[in-house]
């Protein structure tokens, strides 16, 4: 099972192309992209640590967007590599944890809840990584939930906890979103091993029966 949001990649990534041409008049390049939504993403890690969660929402927006550029200027521009698909998973990595500190410092919610929502998504994040680093997988992009289904859970709580601060409403977003990523980290560890262990069978039994 892919992700919700992943089902509609590939419509996005073509709807999204005519952006990454503009991006390409403008100079920007893919890497450029990168970067600005790294900044970005401190940015709304430090507003909403003074609690302005509304501005923050609109930074974390603009992250987003920021990361939706940076790959239709890749493919727009033919500069797609190998090395770009790694900065470019580092840097999301590192934007969790800048958004989560904001919360961490914001004193909203207790960090313990802070910590096991990031715990499941670096964990989720991990597994995939290392499945696809054996280079017998072409993605394990399978699970509960990926990235943006997470941002957009942050984004709810952020959104209503101003307005129901009684019912702690970022709080149990983050404990959705831990919930959340480490099924997902569960469900592409058996998902790497039915693939990866299945691949070892049949390679050994298309070898035949060992000397004795």
């Amino acid at each position: 099972m892919m992700p919700l949001l992943a089902r509609f990649r590939e419509i996005y990534e073509r709807a999204s192309l005519p952006l990454g041409r503009a991006c390409m008049r403008l100079g920007l390049s893919a890497n450029m992209l990168t970067y600005l939504s790294l900044a970005l993403s401190v940015g709304a890690g430090l507003i909403i640590a003074q609690g302005w969660f509304s501005w923050g929402i609109t930074a974390i927006l603009f992250v987003g967007l920021a990361d939706v550029l940076d790959g239709a200027t890749a493919r727009a521009s033919g500069t797609a590599s190998d090395y770009g698909t790694v900065l470019d998973h580092v840097t999301d990595r590192y934007a969790e944890f800048f958004i989560l500190g904001g919360v961490l410092l914001s004193g909203v919610v207790a960090p313990a809840w802070v910590l096991f929502a990031l715990f499941g998504m670096v964990m989720a994040s991990y597994v995939r990584a290392r499945a696809e680093a054996t280079m017998k997988l072409g993605s394990c992009n399978v699970g509960f939930a990926g990235r943006q289904e997470k941002l957009a859970l942050l984004v709810v709580g952020l959104f209503l906890q101003p307005l129901f601060p009684q019912l702690d409403v970022l709080k149990w977003s983050l404990i959705a979103i831990g919930v959340a990523s480490h099924i997902t980290a569960v469900q592409r560890l058996h998902y790497a091993r039915r693939m990866l262990v299945g691949a070892e069978d049949r390679r050994d039994l298309s070898q035949g029966p060992g000397v004795v």
